[in-house]
C-alpha cells in the first residue's frame, strides 16, 4: 500500500500497481496473513494497522535507502543483470551494503511479526538475502521465496561479485520458486557451479552446518510456478455496462480507427516499447497500414524515474513517438496515441475490451500479466494477442501469435496477420487462451506454490471433487502412463519388508487398467527388482523400475544392470560398514541392493536409530564419500550410482511414448517423480507433508479407489 497525504492533512492508504500487489491481494484477505513491506514515503515511521481487511506492517526506507537500496542495488544492478543485460549493471560495494542493511531490516520486521511455526511469503529480487536472515533468526519458520523476474543463466549470473551471497540467503528458503522452468533450471545450475551441493531435478541438498561435514542436508525445492492474476475479477470489470460503455467512448474519441492497437507497460527498457513503435513505424512507412485505419494506443507507466537509465528511456521514447505523428499523423487521425502515467483497473479493462490487438514485445519479462489481463477482460471471445516468446506468458498462452520483438520485419508480419485474422481464427484462438487463463488463475498458483512449501494439515477422506475432476482430465490422454510406488502406495508400510502386500482388490484395478488401450502401468520403487516381483507379484505387462532407477525390467524377461568393477567394490566396502553398525545397535537391520544398501531402523528406538543413521554417514562420509544417500522414512539408503525416481519416470515415458502420466508416491524419494512431471500430468501424494503433488489422498485404500476410478472414466470415454 502507498501512502498518500492530500493538502488537508487527509492520510489515505493507495493500492500499488504492478502485477505482484494484483496477484497477491486476493490472497492477502483470504489468508488473514500480515504484509510487510514499505509504505511507499521515506523517513516515516508507521507502527503496524489494519487496511480494508489485511494487515500492514511498514518497514521504513530512508532516502538514502531508495538510492543505493532500491534504485541502487535492485534496480541498477540486480534488474538489468537479471534481464539479460539489455542495459549494463552497475556493480557498486556500498549500494551492496545498503541492500544487505534493508535485507535484515526486512528479516527482523518478519520475525517480529510471525507466529511460532508460522509460514512466510518473501517475495521478489529486492529481498534475496530475507530467507537466510530468517532461518537464522527463527529456525521455527516455514519459509518460500518467489522471484518474479527472470534468473539468468550462469554465464550472465557469474558476473555478480556478490554471486555466492545472494545464492546463500534465497537457499534459506524451504522453497524457491521461479516464473519459468528454465529460469528454476538456471538456479539450480548456479548452485551447483558455486557451491556444488547435489541437485536432482528440482531438489537441492544443502548442508546444514556450513562445513557440510556433518552429513545431515535440509532439502530445498527450486520450480517454477508461474503467476496469475485474479481472471473471474477482470471478467467481472469487463462486464459491467458502464465500462463497456467506456470501451465504445475510447474508439468513438480516437476517431473510431478500423482497428485499435494497444501497449501496457511500465516505461523500462525490458518491454520492448521502441521496438514496437519501429514495427509500427516502418508498416505505416511501407504501406501496409494507413493512419486512417489503425491506431495505436500506447501505455507506459512512470517507472523509477530517478534512475539515468530511465530518463534517458522516456527521452527516447517521447521523441519516438513525436517523430512518427509527425510524419503520418492527420488532422483527424493520431498514428500513436501515448500516456505516461497510470490507469485505475477499470479504465484498464475499458482500453481492454476496446482494443483489437493487443502488444506484448518485451524483450525480458518474467511473466508479463497484462497479457493474461487481456485475455481474462475478451469474455466477448474476441480480440488477437501478439506476445513476445522471451515473455514467461508465452509459455502458457501458446494460441497467442508469438514473436521475437528482435525481429523487426517478423514483429511487422506478426502485427498485420493479427489485424487480418478472420473472426472464426480470432474466436478459436482467444477461447482457447481464455481456457487457460482461467484454469491457473492467482488461486491456483498460490496455492500450488503453498503447497508445495507446507504441505496440507489434514488430507481429505476418498476424492475430493477437485481430485476427480483431475482425473478426468488425465482419464483422456491418447496415450497415459500409471506409474506407481509400492509401498506406502499400494501397501501398507510393515515392520519386515519382505512381509509388504498390496491391498485388497489393487490387482483387479490395475488390470482393469491394463485391458483398456492406450494405457501402460509401471511401478517405480526403491527396492531391488527381485524384492519388488516377490512382494508385488505384478502381471508380465507391468513396467518395473527399482533401486530408484538403476534396474529396469521393461517388455523383456531380463533386467537391465552393468556394474563396474569400482562400483562393485564399493558395495563390498558398503556392506562391511553397515553390516558393522548394524550388529551393534538393536533394531536395525540391512536389505541388500543391486547397486547399494539401505539400513532400515523402523524397529529401533528413536535414540538407537538416530545413532546408526549418524554413524553410518560419518564413517560412509569418510570411506566412500561419492556415495548416492537417500533418506526415507525410517531408512537411509546408500547407492554406488546415483539414480532417482524422476530418472525412472523420464525413462518410461519415453519408452511408452506417454503424453501424460499419472504418479502417486508416499515417500521423500517420490518427490524427485513429482518434481520431473510436466503442467498437465497427475501427481498424487499418499499421506501428510511437504510435496510437489498437487493432489493427495489418505491411504493405500485410496489409491486403489483414484485406479478404479481412472479405469470408469476412460472405458466410458472410450464408448
Amino acid at each position: 500500500m502507498d501512502y498518500e497525504e492530500a493538502e488537508d492533512g487527509a492520510v489515505t492508504w493507495r493500492t500499488s500497481p504492478g502485477g505482484l500487489v494484483t496477484a497477491l491481494e486476493p490472497l492477502m484477505r483470504s489468508s488473514h496473513g500480515a504484509w510487510v513491506g514499505w509504505p511507499g514515503v521515506a523517513a516515516r515511521d508507521f507502527e503496524p494497522f489494519e487496511n480494508d481487511g489485511i494487515s500492514l506492517v511498514p518497514v521504513r526506507l530512508d532516502e538514502a535507502d531508495i538510492e543505493d537500496y532500491y534504485e541502487g542495488f535492485s534496480n541498477d544492478t540486480l534488474w538489468p543483470l537479471y534481464h539479460d543485460v539489455i542495459a549494463p549493471p552497475s556493480f557498486h560495494r556500498e549500494t551492496w551494503e545498503a541492500y544487505i542493511t534493508v535485507n535484515r531490516r526486512f528479516a527482523a520486521a518478519a520475525a517480529a511479526v510471525a507466529a511460532p511455526g508460522a509460514t512466510v511469503w518473501v517475495h521478489d529480487y529486492q529481498l534475496q538475502l530475507v530467507p537466510r536472515m530468517l532461518r537464522e533468526a527463527r529456525p521455527d519458520l516455514v519459509i518460500g521465496f518467489f522471484n518474479h523476474i527472470p534468473f539468468p543463466p550462469y554465464g550472465i549470473y557469474a558476473q555478480l561479485p556478490w554471486r555466492k551471497q545472494i545464492l546463500h540467503g534465497l537457499l534459506g528458503a524451504d522453497v524457491i520458486g521461479f516464473q519459468r522452468s528454465a529460469d528454476a533450471g538456471n538456479f539450480s545450475q548456479a548452485v551447483r557451479r558455486l557451491y556444488g551441493y547435489p541437485t536432482r531435478g528440482v531438489v537441492i541438498d544443502v548442508p546444514t552446518s556450513e562445513s557440510g561435514h556433518n552429513g545431515d542436508f535440509r532439502r530445498v525445492v527450486a520450480k517454477h510456478f508461474p503467476i496469475s492474476i485474479d481472471s473471474a475479477g477482470y471478467e467481472e470489470l469487463a462486464r459491467r455496462p458502464d465500462i463497456q460503455a467506456r470501451a465504445r467512448q475510447i474508439r468513438e474519441d480516437l476517431g473510431n480507427p478500423k482497428t485499435l492497437m494497444l501497449g501496457v507497460d511500465r516505461l523500462d527498457y525490458t518491454k520492448g516499447i521502441g521496438h514496437r513503435i519501429k514495427a509500427f513505424g516502418e508498416l505505416l512507412a511501407d504501406g501496409r497500414l494507413s493512419v486512417e485505419d489503425v491506431t495505436l494506443v500506447q501505455v507506459a507507466s512512470p517507472s523509477r524515474e530517478r534512475v539515468s537509465t530511465y530518463m534517458a528511456l522516456r527521452d527516447e521514447i517521447e521523441l519516438a513517438v513525436g517523430r512518427l505523428n509527425g510524419d503520418f499523423s492527420t488532422i483527424s487521425h493520431t498514428a500513436i496515441s501515448y500516456h505516461h502515467h497510470s490507469y485505475p483497473r477499470e479504465e484498464m479493462v475499458a482500453m481492454y475490451l476496446a482494443a483489437d490487438v493487443m502488444l506484448v514485445t518485451a524483450l525480458r519479462d518474467g511473466m508479463n500479466l497484462v497479457a493474461k489481463e487481456y485475455v481474462a477482460a475478451r469474455f466477448d471471445v474476441d480480440g488477437v494477442l501478439v506476445l513476445s516468446e522471451f515473455a514467461g506468458a508465452a509459455d502458457e498462452l501458446k494460441q497467442a501469435i508469438l514473436i521475437n520483438p528482435h525481429d523487426i520485419d517478423g514483429t511487422k508480419d506478426a502485427i498485420v496477420r493479427a489485424i487480418e485474422m478472420p473472426q472464426r481464427e480470432r474466436t478459436r484462438r482467444m477461447r482457447s487462451l481464455r481456457r487457460k487463463v482461467a484454469e491457473n488463475d492467482v488461486a491456483v498458483w498460490s496455492a500450488s506454490f503453498l503447497r508445495a512449501l507446507t504441505g496440507a494439515a489434514a488430507v481429505p477422506a476418498g476424492i475430493s471433487d477437485d481430485l476427480d475432476l483431475a482425473l478426468q482430465g488425465i482419464a483422456s490422454a491418447e496415450n497415459l502412463l500409471i506409474a506407481l510406488d509400492f509401498d506406502g502406495t499400494l501397501a501398507p508400510h510393515v515392520d519386515h519388508p519382505e512381509d509388504a502386500r498390496a491391498i485388497a482388490g489393487n490387482r483387479e484395478a490395475v488390470q482393469a487398467l491394463l485391458d483398456l488401450p492406450g494405457v501402460r502401468v509401471a511401478l517405480v520403487s526403491g527396492r531391488a527388482l527381485v524384492s519388488l516381483q516377490h512382494v508385488a507379484q505384478p502381471q508380465s505387462s507391468v513396467l518395473l523400475t527399482g533401486s530408484h532407477g538403476i534396474e529396469v525390467q521393461l517388455d523383456t524377461p531380463g533386467i537391465e544392470l552393468n556394474l563396474l568393477s569400482t562400483e562393485l567394490e564399493q558395495l563390498d566396502t558398503l556392506a562391511r560398514v553397515l553390516e558393522s553398525i548394524s550388529g551393534g545397535i538393536a533394531g536395525t537391520t540391512i536389505e541388500r541392493k543391486p547397486a547399494g544398501l539401505a539400513l532400515h531402523t523402523r524397529l529401533a528406538t528413536e535414540e538407537d536409530g538416530e545413532r546408526a543413521e549418524r554413524q553410518a554417514r560419518e564413517q560412509l562420509g569418510d570411506q566412500l564419500p561419492g556415495l548416492t544417500v537417500r533418506e526415507g522414512k525410517n531408512v537411509l539408503e546408500f547407492s554406488v550410482r546415483s539414480s532417482t525416481k524422476g530418472d525412472a519416470l523420464k525413462k518410461l515415458r519415453d519408452y511408452t511414448g506417454a503424453d501424460r502420466v499419472f504418479y502417486a508416491g508416499d515417500d521423500v524419494t517420490d518427490e524427485d517423480a513429482f518434481g520431473v512431471l510436466r503442467d498437465d500430468d497427475l501427481g498424487l501424494k499418499i499421506g501428510q507433508g511437504a510435496t510437489l503433488a498437487s493432489y493427495r489422498v489418505r491411504s493405500p485404500h485410496e489409491v486403489t479407489q483414484v485406479l478404479v476410478r481412472i479405469a470408469e472414466l476412460r472405458a466410458a470415454q472410450a464408448r
